[in-house]
């Protein structure tokens, strides 16, 4: 018997019902716990909306500096982008938010957990894993699986029948999810992958025309990977990511349109603004180019696809997880210096990179006399490397 629930609340559509809900269905106490992963003005008045629509306790945390220093740093450090193109800000935020529920029904001794996630995500596998991973005995109550309600316009109906505040209508209905990292928007009128986003929906970046006409520099330092300071400043992670999110956002950088292929199976469009994100992949990929060797550097990029899945996939609390942060962590040893970055009308350009590690020499790439490279070693190199080739061709022909 269920007598207590923790539900993941973020005071949206779906979980603005699901406390009604879960009290007409399962006659428990809910307790609402909402995590301010960056939101802002997102979280205005949740206390007062959670408690009027039935939840007995809610508790509104804040993950922000968790989430830069213990999620995205490691991601960052990764280089993970999941399908060339996605650079995973809802993925990697639902383990933070899953984790610290699973604490607070620990601690509030509740019989279960459950979560807004629909059947057809990929939020319900990240959610759930976790759950299993740090709590294997809870209960999970996951609503879009079992109650009647088919879609969005029937949440909204029956969120008007008891008079329960949503922030989406039938003109606008596409839901978003906001974090420090980013804004994604699906679901609606985005559903048609022929249909152009309209300008007014972008929250986080300015369009390309009304951004500055005169380009922005910036310059980020890594150490060990990990960026540290910007334009000179040393800041907390948290404040680095705001910060390049304020500057990025300004100049339009970070929007990407994509339809990519959901962990349950089939395909769907996103569109996302990671304005700071953007910049700090940008920078950190260019670091690792001088400061990694050929083969570390290539084999680091197999392990970033495989480890954007782990994160797409909820997998974040597992051995292979732990393990490849092992390799990561050892290749990020050398990967200190400062890059410097042109900013203009949503282009990210790299301009500038530096390291007293690093692996670059002109001295042995210069096109000019040197004495340490013999240009005359090519000749038997060449006719090594080509060996296979030149025995082929003397068979066929």
């Amino acid at each position: 018997m269920i007598k207590k629930v923790v539900l993941a609340y973020s005071g949206g559509l779906d979980t603005s019902v699901m406390i009604s809900w879960l009290k007409e269905n399962y006659n428990c106490d809910v307790i609402a716990f909402a995590a301010d992963l960056g939101q802002e003005k997102e979280l205005t008045g949740l206390k007062e909306k959670a408690m009027k629509t039935g939840a007995s306790k809610i508790y509104i945390e804040d993950l922000k500096r968790e989430f830069a220093e213990d999620f995205l740093v490691p991601m960052i450090k990764s280089g993970a982008v999941y399908e060339g193109h996605y650079l995973l800000g809802t993925s990697v935020a639902r383990p933070l938010i899953a984790k610290k529920q699973i604490e607070i029904a620990k601690r509030e001794k509740a019989d279960a957990v459950a979560h807004g996630a629909t059947g057809k995500g990929n939020d319900q596998v990240r959610f759930e894993l976790t759950y299993k991973a740090l709590a294997p005995d809870m209960r999970i109550i996951a609503p879009w699986r079992e109650w009647e309600i088919k879609g969005r316009q029937e949440a909204i109906e029956y969120a008007k029948k008891r008079r329960i505040p949503v922030p989406v209508t039938k003109d606008k209905p596409y839901s978003s999810d906001r974090n420090l990292w980013h804004i994604s928007y699906e679901g609606g009128i985005l559903e048609d992958p022929w249909f152009e986003p309209q300008e007014n929906m972008f929250k986080l970046t300015a369009s390309p025309k009304r951004a500055p006409d005169k380009p922005e520099y910036v310059e980020i330092e890594f150490e060990k990977g990990e960026p540290k300071t910007l334009n000179g400043k040393r800041l907390t992670a948290l404040a680095l990511i705001q910060q390049l999110n304020k500057i990025g956002g300004k100049n339009a950088i970070g929007r990407v349109d994509i339809v990519e292929n959901r962990l349950v199976g089939m395909k769907s469009r996103g569109v996302y603004e990671t304005p700071g994100g953007t910049i700090l992949y940008a920078a950190h990929q260019t670091l690792e180019s001088i400061t990694l060797d050929k083969d570390v550097q290539h084999y680091k990029q197999l392990v970033a696809q495989r480890y954007a899945e782990l994160i797409y996939n909820g997998q974040w609390y597992t051995p292979l997880k732990e393990s490849l942060d092992a390799f990561i962590n050892k290749t990020q040893e050398t990967v200190s210096g400062t890059v410097r970055l042109k900013l203009y009308k949503g282009n990210c350009n790299v301009v500038g990179r530096k390291s007293h590690k690093s692996l670059y020499r002109p001295d042995l790439a210069t096109f000019e006399k040197e004495e340490i490279y013999n240009q005359k070693d090519a000749e038997g190199f060449i006719n090594l490397f080509g060996l296979p080739i030149k025995v082929r061709a003397k068979l066929e022909g």
